[in-house]
Order: structure tokens, then C-alpha cells, then sequence
């Protein structure tokens, strides 16, 4: 298949997994829904419906009198399963500014409200310059504030990837100066500039590339029916959840769980897990730490 007909096919899926989301969380659409998101003609968005009914025709069915397509009381998804998680974050992203409505796959835009959290600063060109370093196994010159010293400084460093601990975004490299992998959080980076032979190779990170299973469990003083109730909220199966979690990052997830400290002696009301596998976890989190210190 030559890469036009592979784009064109692309498209033509893509239409027809949006003519689902719709059918699915909102229960019709019509031509022009699939004319005003994609700007096709009018024949090519007929097509998409007349291709999706082929697909599926216990999904979907045509309403003369309003003029639309409806979802059927048996509609069965045939393109991925329902994802919550997909139209959730996509109603998180209009309330923290980062789609505009019409960017999503929403017509109807529930009454809602997302935590407002600061927004970290972080500068295109930096980050841009940064992706760069990475994709091209480089090393970078930095201007960057640390914490741990009253003003920034130039360094030099061999990024190789980026990671979120829910909160802020760093960008994970060695650092030539103190000779060890780090954290640098993107909002402290004040310019780049240069380009030189990386410092070391992804490879060599071993607590990037090395992953723990942390072993969640509801906290042990709740009734039953509340450890069935947290045991459903953590999609857990026999009251138990394990998380792979990458050891670099293992800091961060303990923290955002309130898991870094003695969980089991807060009350259950305000720590709803514990950790099953708590020998393990601090002695994973305590090699990471010997070998990387926490955001430079």
C-alpha cells in the first residue's frame, strides 16, 4: 500500500471511530458534525455513515424526522472498547486551557469544573531545543536555577526523556557536572545553548530503565464494605492492585499517594491504600535514591 492510500485509509478510520464516540457518548450525529470536524464533502461524509452501517448496522439507525443517526438500545462498540478515561480527559483539557471545545470530539459539553492548579512556566524554544537534544542523542548546554544553590548556573547535560509526577514536568539527563542522571524540572530553565558528544547513553540509566511493582490494598482498619468500595475505585481484584512504576519515579508515586510516609497510622477516612508490599517498595526506593538524587 503506497502512503497516500495509507493516509487516506487513516482518515477514513479516524472519521469512523469519531462517527462511534459520538453514537456512543452522546447518542447521535449528523453529516454536518462530521463535515464541520473534518471539513469533508458532503458525498465523503455520507460514504463514512454509509461504510460504518456496513461495519455495524445493529449500532446505528437513521431518524427522518430529525434528520439525524441514532445509536441503537444494542449498540456494541467495534472500533476499541469505551475508554472513561478518554472523554474525561478530554473535558479536563477544555478546563485547564488546553483544548478549545471544538478541538475535541464533544458536541455536548456537560456543567463541569477541574482543581485549578498553577500553571508551571515552561518556555517553547527550551523545550523545543531540549526535544532535539533528545532525538538526537545529544548533549546540551543549560542555564538553570537549582534549589540547592543561590543562583543559576551554566551546565552541561545528556537529556534522554521526560516525565510528569502529576504535578510539574522534567526532562531526565545526565549531568556532566556531578558526573550522575537527574531530574531538571523545565520550569528552571532559564536558556540553552551549544551542542557536544552526549556524557552517557541512555542505557546507562538503570533507575530510568529499571521498574517495581508497588502492591496497593485498602487501608486495614476499613469495614469490609469500604474496602469493597476503595477496591472499586482502584479497579482492584481481590482487594489488591499492582502498579508497575519506573524506580526513577517511584518517589514521586509514593508521594502522591501519601505512601512515603507511615500510611497505616492515618485514619482510613483520609488514606484509603496502603502498601501491600512495603519491605519491598522502601527498599526499591531506597537503591533510587542512593544512585539519583530528587529534581535538580
Amino acid at each position: 500500500m503506497s502512503e497516500p492510500e495509507r493516509r487516506m485509509r487513516w482518515s477514513v478510520e479516524t472519521r469512523l471511530e469519531f462517527i462511534e464516540f459520538r453514537l456512543y457518548w452522546e447518542g447521535s450525529l449528523n453529516r454536518a458534525d462530521i463535515i464541520d470536524r473534518f471539513g469533508v464533502s458532503v458525498p465523503q461524509a455520507s460514504n463514512d455513515f454509509s461504510k460504518y452501517q456496513e461495519l455495524a448496522p445493529r449500532n446505528i439507525v437513521y431518524d427522518r424526522s430529525g434528520k439525524h443517526y441514532l445509536a441503537t438500545p444494542e449498540f456494541t462498540p467495534v472500533f476499541q472498547p469505551p475508554d472513561a478515561d478518554r472523554y474525561l480527559n478530554q473535558l479536563r483539557s477544555i478546563g485547564d486551557g488546553v483544548l478549545e471545545p471544538q478541538d475535541t470530539w464533544l458536541a455536548f459539553i456537560p456543567d463541569f469544573e477541574a482543581m485549578p492548579l498553577p500553571r508551571r512556566r515552561v518556555d517553547p524554544g527550551i523545550l523545543r531545543s531540549l526535544l532535539q537534544a533528545v532525538r538526537l542523542q545529544r548533549a546540551i548546554e543549560i542555564h538553570y536555577q537549582s534549589l540547592t544553590r543561590p543562583d543559576a548556573r551554566w551546565r552541561w547535560i545528556t537529556p534522554h526523556a521526560f516525565a510528569s509526577d502529576g504535578m510539574r514536568w522534567h526532562v531526565r539527563a545526565f549531568c556532566h557536572l556531578d558526573r550522575v542522571f537527574k531530574d531538571f524540572l523545565l520550569p528552571r530553565f532559564f536558556s540553552t545553548r551549544g551542542d557536544a558528544d552526549p556524557g552517557a547513553m541512555p542505557s546507562d540509566d538503570t533507575v530510568w530503565r529499571e521498574t517495581t511493582n508497588v502492591v496497593l490494598t485498602p487501608h486495614p482498619q476499613m469495614t469490609e464494605g469500604q474496602r469493597r468500595a476503595v477496591a472499586l475505585d482502584f479497579g482492584m481484584e481481590g482487594e489488591s492492585l499492582t502498579v508497575p512504576v519506573r524506580l526513577a519515579l517511584l518517589y514521586y508515586f509514593l508521594k502522591r499517594l501519601n505512601l512515603d510516609g507511615d500510611a497505616e497510622r492515618r485514619p482510613p477516612k483520609e488514606q484509603h491504600v496502603v502498601l501491600a508490599n512495603r519491605a519491598e517498595v522502601r527498599a526499591a526506593l531506597k537503591r533510587a535514591q542512593e544512585q539519583t538524587p530528587l529534581a535538580a
